[in-house]
């Protein structure tokens, strides 16, 4: 990916855990990387195909100067999330913070921070099969689309399926949406579940009826096994009610621990029936 380098911008600011911090204030240092596809812009020396970095300078500049933070971590998380949502074209962003006068009471030349964030892809499945189905995925999809962080990429039809696992419920209006985010997939999942929450839904019974489901089906191609969360989704390709949506809007999407599309997964699924 190519880069645009943003050098250490003087910015004088007022970040610091000390009362005498926010108060006098202190000269930091701004560095940013830019990773964005520039040959268009390149080829046709056009700078609305590519980013202003002098635009960028000067977002930078005021959003370090118009807020006040107790750690410069803080300040370079809120500023990466604030160039990837104001610049379409970027894909990924690095933020380095230095801070030449931090009270450690000892010689440095520095004490800095440096992070990187991006853009990732996932695949979100929807269900419901309590109230008004339709309302409760429709509910979900704008909520994502309007989530700080979250871009709404594609979605497929909803199918209604017959309950799994545990039949003794009403049937279920599925569906899959494709989005692009910056939140990490933990991020992600408490999102996901605050609006299942909000939605009603009570966990009583193990894959029982329920307002709202949503689940990350993948991120990327994360393999991730935690407490919370276990990405692929560790039941996706036993689903049709899954894979069917899936299959829709991304059939070419290469599963990373069996190593096959959605499609062949889907096939695969099928023929077992």
């Amino acid at each position: 990916m190519d880069k645009i380098n943003i050098k250490n911008l003087e910015i004088f600011a007022y970040h610091g855990v000390l009362p005498e911090e926010k108060q006098n204030g202190q000269t930091f240092y701004v560095s940013a990387v830019l990773f964005v596809d520039i040959e268009a812009a390149g080829k046709a020396d056009d700078l609305s195909k590519s980013v202003d970095y002098g635009k960028v300078s000067h977002l930078i500049k005021s959003y370090v100067r118009s807020n006040i933070f107790d750690l410069i971590e803080t300040v370079a998380q809120g500023l990466a999330e604030k160039l990837l949502m104001e610049y379409p074209l970027l894909r990924k962003v690095g933020i380095e913070i230095k801070k030449p006068d931090a009270p450690v009471g000892l010689p440095l030349e520095t004490v800095s921070v440096e992070i990187e964030r991006g853009w990732h892809t996932a695949y979100i499945g929807l269900g419901s099969n309590l109230g008004d189905r339709l309302q409760h995925l429709r509910f979900a999809v704008e909520s994502l689309r309007k989530t700080v962080g979250c871009r709404l990429l594609a979605m497929s039809k909803f199918i209604s399926t017959p309950p799994y696992g545990y039949e003794q419920q009403g049937d279920f209006l599925n569906g899959c949406i494709k989005i692009e985010t910056f939140l990490s997939p933990g991020e992600l999942l408490n999102k996901l579940q605050d609006l299942e929450n909000q939605s009603g839904r009570i966990r009583d019974v193990r894959w029982g009826p329920r307002t709202l489901d949503l689940d990350i089906l993948m991120y990327d191609s994360w393999i991730l096994d935690t407490e919370r969360l276990y990405v692929p989704h560790i039941e996706m390709h036993k689903r049709d009610f899954v894979l069917g949506p899936l299959s829709e809007i991304a059939p070419n999407l290469i599963h990373p621990i069996y190593k096959k599309t959605v499609m062949q997964l889907l096939e695969e699924l099928k023929s077992k029936h």
